[in-house]
């Protein structure tokens, strides 16, 4: 068996791993996210808990996350140096979500912490390389640049409230004024790493929108559910503007750095 039919069957394997999770993790076959690990992931378990609506967003990633299945099943895309060098971590991936729904199924909340981490990382990693071998199509980009920037985005808002999650569990936190602003420092990490992504990774319009998405919806649970906390819910939804503005900053002076180049093709070489 040759490596890229070896990689391809590993996605294959992957993705069918993380359909089995996902029904476990949505109550299909096991116990709902929101009701497991004693209830410490639901959405007002935490200040930085989103609203459950802000989950559909995993509807998008896992119909981006099959597509791709697809998508690298193609013999024009398996042979490409971009997808041999992805390929393997997206399978991975997958696996790792499947293993943070069966995890939290049995109460390791600390071990999701865990998972969601290398998760992340493994992301982070997979997009670097997503830079480094830039797409040629725009069905591809949207795809696979589209698909793994959205799941990156939004597994790092994941992590700060896991984190929370399992501090609250925990039995961290005095319950008064002061977790409220713990609660904004963390959120205030999410944003600094979306700056950290547009350095390393590039101005990704996906990975802005994962993390501007939870923090929008982090705004909209305080404000209108419990636990209520007017200062968490205003902070978030500034932060979540902010994630927008750094892209956007990001992508305008890619685009004038872009433009400058032209210009001095342009320009008459002298001696």
């Amino acid at each position: 068996m040759n490596t890229d039919l070896a990689r391809r069957l590993f996605v294959t394997a992957a993705e069918i791993f993380c359909v089995i999770g996902t029904l476990v993790g949505t109550g299909v076959i096991g116990t709902r996210v929101a009701e497991s690990s004693g209830g410490a992931l639901s959405a007002d378990a935490t200040l930085i808990a989103p609203l459950g609506t802000a989950f559909s967003i995993w509807s998008v990633i896992y119909l981006g996350l099959f597509a791709y299945t697809i998508w690298q099943w193609l013999p024009r895309v398996a042979t490409t140096s971009r997808e041999r060098r992805i390929g393997w971590l997206a399978g991975i991936t997958m696996i790792l979500n499947a293993v943070w729904l069966l995890v939290t199924q049995v109460g390791w909340i600390w071990v999701s912490v865990l998972v969601i981490l290398a998760l992340a990382v493994t992301l982070g990693i997979l997009v670097k390389r997503l830079r480094e071998n830039p797409g040629t199509t725009p069905l591809g980009k949207l795809i696979v640049d589209g698909t793994f920037g959205l799941y990156l985005g939004w597994v790092t808002a994941a992590t700060c409230a896991n984190i929370a999650a399992a501090g609250s569990a925990s039995g961290w936190g005095s319950g008064g004024p002061s977790d409220e602003w713990i609660a904004v420092t963390v959120m205030t990490v999410a944003v600094v790493l979306s700056a950290v992504y547009v350095i390393v990774l590039g101005p990704r319009f996906a990975v802005a929108a994962g993390i501007a998405w939870a923090l929008a919806w982090i705004s909209v649970a305080r404000l209108t559910d419990e636990p209520a906390s007017q200062l968490v819910g205003i902070a978030a939804g500034i932060l979540s503007a902010i994630v927008l503005i750094i892209w956007a900053l990001g992508r305008g002076r890619l685009y004038r750095s872009a433009r400058q180049g032209r210009s001095l093709d342009r320009e008459p070489a002298y001696s």
